[in-house]
């Protein structure tokens, strides 16, 4: 039975990895009680007891967690930005960085959730070399607002008359541009426009595409065939085909761990708009930690998850 501790278990993140954990008979959840959560000492037993710990934490927090860890046993899986584009940590990204270098990682950390299904549409084109690593990308996205963490799910709840749509990172500084740049292969990093809407999760991510721009200028199928042959076997990302209406929701996988990723054209192989639909708190944030922590333990992949 695998050990794991969850440090920061009482945020929006880290609920939802116990509540994926919680009766399973191959983890066993070292949880410390409410007066002890902020306790050094207590914090340091427990980080160093586990065989796996999931940070959920602000960065400089991840950063003092890790060095409290004494011994060459205990894993880390990071879910703050503090390690993403790190030395030395294996971006936690499974279907693009590897399994089996998941598998065997020792400091892994978790992707972000705008970050996931931005690098699902683009790391397979570039890796495939339809996309050109020095190709100037934008992208759109909107989430639902539990991805702000406790303080904004309460502005969103609690207010009066809340915002229905917010637009933010108007200055192009959001946190998740290095690791979308980095871990997608690209040497430009992306205009990345970020939207939060008055909804608990969900999330829709966008890359609009001119194939002109593009190596070879492919068609759309030839698009479609390079995300399906990467992704074939997930039981996780899937690349959809058969998607016949005119409308896509932000809640259509909403409280699962699923990705679902599309390819949108003109029908004149001109223009292209590559959407990923996923859970803001699922595959972008608990689900992606639950899948890593599988692999690392050597569980089956999907073990826990919403799919």
């Amino acid at each position: 039975m695998i050990r794991v501790f969850v440090d920061g278990g009482a945020g929006t993140t880290g609920l939802e990895i116990r509540e994926r954990l919680a009766g399973r008979r191959d983890v066993e959840l070292l949880v410390l009680a409410e007066e002890q959560r902020k306790d050094a000492s207590a914090r340091r037993y427990a980080l160093n007891e586990a065989d796996i710990v999931v940070l959920c934490l602000p960065d400089d927090a991840a950063r003092e967690a890790v060095a409290l860890i004494e011994n060459d046993r205990t894993r880390v899986i990071d879910a703050s930005t503090a390690h993403r584009v790190a030395p030395g940590w294996i971006y936690g990204f499974p279907e693009v960085s590897g399994r089996e270098t998941v598998a065997h990682a020792k400091r892994v950390s978790n992707p972000g959730c705008y970050s996931t299904g931005f690098i699902a549409l683009v790391a397979p084109l570039v890796k495939a070399g339809l996309i050109p690593a020095n190709l100037g990308l934008t992208s759109n996205a909107v989430s639902g607002y539990s991805g702000g963490g406790k303080n904004m799910i309460a502005e969103f709840e609690n207010a009066t008359t809340p915002t229905a749509w917010r637009s933010y990172a108007l200055k192009l500084n959001h946190k998740h541009v290095p690791e979308m740049r980095e871990h997608s292969g690209l040497s430009v990093s992306p205009i990345f426009a970020p939207a939060v809407v008055n909804l608990f999760s969900g999330m829709i991510v966008e890359v609009p595409l001119h194939l002109s721009a593009l190596t070879g200028r492919p068609t759309v199928a030839a698009l479609r065939e390079a995300l399906a042959a990467f992704y074939t076997g997930s039981p996780i990302v899937r690349v959809v085909s058969d998607f016949g209406e005119s409308t896509l929701a932000i809640e259509r996988l909403a409280g699962t761990d699923r990705l679902d990723l599309f390819v949108f054209d003109d029908g004149r192989d001109d223009q292209v708009r590559l959407v990923a639909a996923l859970d803001n708190l699922g595959k972008g944030a608990a689900g992606a930690a639950v899948q890593n922590l599988n692999l690392m333990a050597g569980l089956p992949e999907g073990e826990g998850l919403r799919l």
